[in-house]
């Protein structure tokens, strides 16, 4: 399908080349809506559009181009002359016309060339003659009755004869006698004459016709003058004037001017005229030659006779004498070398240096003296360089580090001559001052705080480095040998926080930074640099929260009922921060009944609070110990610890024997236990050989345990029954006891334990 598409592309892009008429002729004498030429496109699947983009010269004669279906697919294409059409082959002979061509997303652009052929049986009315004001015929009113007044030429009339007429009318009384033009377009005179007829103005219109209906009009207009006086004369007979040699040839000198009618003027002595001509018809006299008078031999005085004559009767005339005098100018201005003094300097150079000498001489006279003045341009008011007689020298210290200062000095050096008029040489002075890296650079220590919290990339501060040197920018820092904790920005100077901070590691930093100028000497290799020490101090920020050891705890403790007693301390502090140790302890959550109070750290049972009757059972309370940094330094951070504490209610009781009575002291030391569990993980093998290892110690031990409790069983089968009942008692009470120290938190205390009563055996 592609292969068919462009195929058809192909073909239409054919049919169209040939149907386009690239380059038509066409005859000037065709007017208003002629078709130039029709032409047709081939376009089936879309609705083509024609237009005329542009005519070159630009022109209205043409039309838009016009588009008609001529059959299926098939356009017809017409360009047509518009209304105000007026071809001249002699004017423009050729137009292009710049067509595209749509069809669909086929676009073809190309220029028409459109030739105006001559027609040579057509007669133009041209010139002057043919415009609305007509042309205009000065006449004396002497002239000869019949005369030629004027030839009437029109262009493309060539050899052929065409039919003239003066169709307006030539009544008397204003008019003398009619005016007469023949086929050859000559205007002649009334044969009455013009005499008296001054000054009226004679209006003719006139028909130029050729056969075929071809025809133009035109007007022209004869204006009679007054007869000329028979006097020539000027207002003086003689007249002499000075002028310099300077003058170019062509230049005026003098404008002589006589009196009388249609004058010309000549020079007819000296005949010719070696230096001077004169207008024939403005009596101007103008230089033919240089004046120089060293050259030129015998132009210092000139004596010219000039005539006035008229130009109808050449023997009516008159004669007038002019001397010209040329007087020696100074022509030449001095010449120097150098003519362009361009030189470079560093800004260091010491004052009275030596720039150049000038050396200058008169054309005019080589003996003459000159004069220098030197005179600044950039900038005007400088005083950097001064002249002494022909040499140029530095006058003051060419200082580059103030802006605009220096780097270019332009001036003149003004030579004159003692001539007249005094001719001036002007000497361009160029002077390229180049900067020296003169001065190193420097930045002021500062001492910059920052909190121990910060985050990467905080800004600390700025380095501000100062160079003496122009321009005061251009300086690039560095850290000499600083941690990676910190970063200076090469151009800006601004010091960056790239790692953390710890103010219990390290509270103070001392970085080195490195000042480098650039860009600051004509060598840009040459560089200077310079340095300064920036103190860092890390602000603390409580940042560690305090931690307890441990931080859980399982107690067991046994209390005398309605008294209070300590029941642990908590041990918590701030490993980070060991100065900090005033900590807040407050329970938080667990403390039922307010049984638990705290004395600083110390965790006290507080017993007495809740008053008579006390519980008989063991309980068991999950206490939340929180525990607070305090002081100035904010945030506070703080910490929770756990406390399982098992309570156990203790009464003091008699025991009585068959022998003997004794009374537990109410007064005993509960017992406190603790239970820390630690966590070891060992190494597989050394699981295997202690699985093993176990295995056979409880086999073994096994084994004793069985004939330990047979053995035991037969010595019980002697006491009577509440001596067994209380011996099973105390053993299951101790049983629990072990167990409740193996037991996981928050798990209530066996219901077997000795209750402190004695039983009688």
């Amino acid at each position: 399908m592609a292969l068919l598409r462009l195929l058809s592309i192909f073909a239409l892009l054919i049919s169209v080349l040939h149907s386009l008429p690239w380059s038509i002729d066409i005859s000037e004498s065709q007017g208003p809506g002629t078709i130039l030429q029709p032409f047709s496109f081939n376009c089936s699947s879309y609705m083509p559009t024609l237009e005329l983009l542009s005519v070159r010269p630009p022109t209205s004669f043409f039309n838009n181009p016009s588009l008609h279906r001529h059959d299926k697919g098939i356009y017809l294409g017409k360009v047509t002359l518009s209304s105000s059409a007026r071809l001249d082959a002699l004017a423009v002979n050729r137009y292009e016309l710049q067509l595209q061509y749509k069809c669909g997303n086929f676009v073809l652009a190309g220029p028409l060339f459109v030739h105006v052929q001559r027609d040579p049986g057509r007669i133009r009315c041209a010139g002057p003659f043919a415009s609305p004001a007509g042309e205009f015929v000065y006449v004396p009113e002497t002239v000869t009755p019949g005369a030629l007044l004027y030839a009437l030429l029109l262009p493309g009339l060539g050899v052929q004869r065409a039919q003239m007429n003066i169709t307006s009318a030539q009544d008397p009384p204003f008019f003398p006698g009619p005016f007469s033009i023949d086929d050859q377009g000559f205007l002649r005179a009334p044969s009455q004459g013009l005499k008296g007829q001054a000054p009226k103005t004679f209006q003719l219109q006139i028909l130029v016709s050729l056969g075929k209906g071809q025809s133009c009009k035109g007007m022209l207009t004869v204006k009679v003058l007054p007869a000329p006086s028979s006097q020539v004369s000027f207002p003086q007979k003689a007249q002499s004037i000075t002028i310099s040699e300077d003058l170019v040839p062509g230049s005026k000198v003098i404008q002589v001017e006589a009196r009388g009618f249609n004058l010309c003027y000549e020079i007819f002595s000296p005949r010719p005229s070696p230096f001077y001509s004169i207008g024939q018809a403005d009596g101007v006299v103008r230089t033919t030659v240089p004046l120089d008078l060293a050259r030129a031999q015998g132009a210092g005085v000139t004596k010219l006779q000039v005539r006035a004559f008229e130009k109808l009767r050449p023997w009516v005339s008159a004669e007038f004498d002019l001397t010209v005098n040329v007087r020696a100018v100074n022509q030449w201005p001095p010449r120097c070398h150098p003519a362009l003094l361009v030189t470079q300097i560093p800004e260091t150079v010491p004052v009275g240096t030596v720039l150049n000498t000038l050396t200058c001489v008169d054309p005019d006279s080589t003996s003459a003296p000159l004069s220098y003045q030197l005179q600044f341009h950039n900038p005007p008011d400088s005083a950097s360089l001064r002249l002494r007689d022909r040499v140029l020298e530095v006058n003051t210290t060419l200082d580059c580090d103030t802006p605009g200062a220096c780097f270019q000095h332009a001036a003149s050096i003004l030579v004159f001559d003692n001539g007249q008029p005094q001719m001036t040489t002007e000497v361009l002075v160029l002077v390229m001052v180049t900067p020296v890296n003169e001065f190193s650079p420097a930045c002021v220590p500062r001492t910059f705080r920052v909190r121990e919290d910060a985050g990467p990339h905080t800004l600390l501060g700025s380095i501000v480095g100062t160079d003496m040197d122009y321009p005061p920018n251009s300086l690039e820092y560095y850290i000499s040998g600083a941690p990676p904790t910190f970063a200076v920005d090469r151009l800006s100077g601004e010091l960056h926080l790239l790692g953390p901070l710890d103010y219990e590691q390290q509270r103070l930093y001392r970085i080195t930074i490195l000042l480098i100028d650039h860009s600051q000497d004509w060598d840009l290799n040459l560089r200077r640099s310079g340095s300064c020490t920036i103190t860092i101090e890390v602000e603390d920020v409580n940042d560690h929260a305090p931690e307890c050891e441990p931080p859980f705890q399982e107690l067991t403790i046994y209390t005398p009922l309605g008294r209070s007693m300590e029941v642990t301390k908590v041990s918590c502090w701030i490993p980070q921060e060991p100065q900090r140790s005033a900590l807040s302890y407050s329970i938080v959550g667990g403390n039922s009944q307010s049984r638990f109070r705290l004395q600083g750290s110390v965790l006290m049972h507080n017993d007495t609070a809740l008053g008579p009757p006390w519980p008989e059972q063991p309980c068991t309370y999950e206490l939340l110990i929180h525990v607070a940094d305090v002081g100035p330094s904010i945030p506070h951070l703080s910490t929770t610890a756990t406390i399982i504490v098992h309570l156990v209610p203790w009464r003091a009781s008699t025991v009585a024997t068959s022998t003997h009575r004794s009374t537990v002291s109410s007064t005993m030391t509960p017992l406190i236990v603790t239970d820390v569990e630690a966590f070891w993980k060992p190494e597989p093998w050394f699981v295997v050989v202690l699985t093993a290892t176990g295995a056979v110690f409880l086999l073994v031990l096994g084994w004793l345990l069985s004939r330990i409790l047979r053995g035991f069983a037969q010595s019980l089968q002697a006491p009577n029954k509440p001596a067994r009942a209380l011996l099973l008692n105390s053993i299951q009470g101790n049983a629990g006891s072990i167990e409740r120290l193996k037991e996981a938190p928050r798990k209530e205390m066996s219901q077997h334990h000795f209750d402190g009563r004695a039983h009688d055996v």
